[in-house]
């Protein structure tokens, strides 16, 4: 099984990931932690990383993809795999399908966690204060995240629509709501 969550920042997207990696054998690939491995394997793909991000520079959707295919085969996502941070625009979802089918794969599904941003901001603000440890539990910094993602991601949605494969939960229920929803999505019992 081979999925992509979208969401806006706070959605709980990383929850439900871990949930179906926990669950279901799922490999949740996150593009931060596979640039960060392909640096570290000192491979040419990871010296070529390590260049252009000590000079700054974004890495190329051609990279990431390259990087992605790469990852794919590794015997953990032998059951699938979660994408987690790509695809962030229309471009890179073209890539990725390009790139899956040409290792004969595709996407089983992508399941975007529908919220309210007014009451997002109130979770936020709420575990802001009762744990505080974390960077992102602050309104202004949502706010900010949540114009880059209107700006560059949601724009995929229709995309995604387009190829039939979108399906959609309400990310403001519970957990196990949400875990629900996607499972029947997914046809998991």
């Amino acid at each position: 099984m081979r999925l992509i969550l979208l969401g806006p920042p706070g959605a709980g997207k990383g929850t439900q990931a871990k949930r179906l990696e926990d669950l279901y054998g799922l490999k949740q690939l996150s593009t931060g932690d596979m640039l960060r491995a392909e640096i570290a394997s000192a491979s040419d793909l990871g010296k070529k990383v390590e260049s252009i991000l000590a000079a700054g520079d974004l890495v190329s959707d051609d990279i990431m993809v390259e990087m992605i295919a790469h990852r794919i085969t590794k015997p953990d996502c032998e059951k699938g795999f979660i994408l987690d941070g790509f695809p962030r625009t229309v471009a890179q979802a073209e890539a990725l399908d390009d790139m899956l089918t040409n290792h004969k794969l595709n996407l089983n599904a992508v399941i975007e966690m529908q919220v309210d941003e007014d009451e997002l901001s109130k979770r936020v603000q709420k575990r802001a204060k009762e744990d505080g440890t974390r960077a992102d539990d602050n309104v202004e910094i949502l706010k900010k995240r949540m114009e880059v993602y209107h700006e560059q991601t949601a724009p995929i949605i229709p995309y995604y629509q387009s190829k039939s494969i979108l399906k959609t939960v309400d990310g403001m229920q519970s957990i196990d709501n949400v875990a629900s929803a996607i499972d029947i999505i997914l046809k998991i019992d």
